[in-house]
């Protein structure tokens, strides 16, 4: 089998199920014997169990490690039957030529064992409390599109589950894959779409600023690039270059995540320098 593609989830069957949707056999152009999906669920009050063997009986589905996504991703690799892995997310929608461009890319460009795809929205930003991961010219290897030979995501390790949130844990692997020499391919044409999400408010700030502590706590070095400075410039630009111009193009509409988020960066000012 060529690919194994995990998916994590924790108390989201209804975005997972449209995400499910997308990667069957007669959606997908890559031969269904070619792939299997596996969904690693963190759920706790509820799972996805249920759901997937009523409607996705193709559909692998494990219980998670319940320790973060990072912990859930490795589980779900655990699992795996692929020669590669495919991250996606539950709130990801794959296009139909997303595995079957993979697969041309893996013969096509042999030199690489990381492959990063594109992730796009759906349509025009309506607020400023809408987020997405959009990436449309690579070099960030996010974790809800990428491809990676098993034998390779294993002998680094996975994904660091010290990271107990959705936040870092991808761009800790980037490091240590570029530390230890590989490279990775943009593949414009292995999308998915990534709708607008909420941002989540203070808490979801709040995880981040700690994922980022835990982040330089493992790679002392990055204080270089992650620091009281970069915040603070990072804080100036989103304010000047993003946050007002949409301000006035969206009216207004979710000025309070805005701010919460320049604040955020200001209080990472702070605590940089104590760090």
């Amino acid at each position: 089998m060529l690919f194994s593609v995990i998916i994590p989830t924790c108390h989201r069957n209804d975005l997972l199920a449209k995400c499910l949707d997308h990667l069957a056999s007669n959606v997908q152009t890559l031969a269904a014997e070619n792939y299997e999906v596996i969904v690693t669920d963190d759920g706790s009050q509820t799972t996805a169990e249920e759901m997937i063997k009523l409607y996705y009986p193709w559909v692998k589905w494990i219980s998670g490690a319940h320790k973060g996504p990072a912990a859930n991703r490795n589980n779900g690799a655990k699992y795996a039957q692929g020669e590669w892995l495919v991250f996606t997310d539950d709130d990801c929608l794959p296009d139909p030529q997303w595995l079957e461009t993979y697969a041309k890319n893996i013969i096509s460009e042999m030199n690489y064992l990381v492959l990063e795809g594109r992730t796009y929205v759906d349509r025009p930003r309506k607020s400023l409390a809408e987020t997405s991961p959009i990436n449309e010219s690579g070099g960030y290897l996010w974790s809800c599109n990428f491809a990676i030979q098993m034998k390779l995501f294993e002998s680094i390790g996975g994904f660091d589950e010290r990271f107990p949130y959705a936040a870092m844990e991808d761009v800790d692997l980037r490091l240590r894959l570029e530390k230890s020499g590989h490279k990775f391919i943009f593949i414009r044409d292995a999308s998915v779409c990534h709708p607008w999400r909420n941002k989540g408010g203070w808490k979801k700030l709040k995880q981040h600023q700690e994922s980022t502590l835990i982040y330089l706590s493992i790679h002392p070095d990055e204080s270089l690039n992650i620091n009281s400075t970069s915040y603070f410039m990072l804080a100036l630009r989103g304010m000047f270059k993003a946050t007002i111009p949409e301000v006035l193009k969206l009216n207004l509409r979710g000025i309070n995540e805005a701010f919460l988020e320049h604040l955020s960066c200001l209080q990472m000012v702070v605590i940089l320098r104590r760090f």
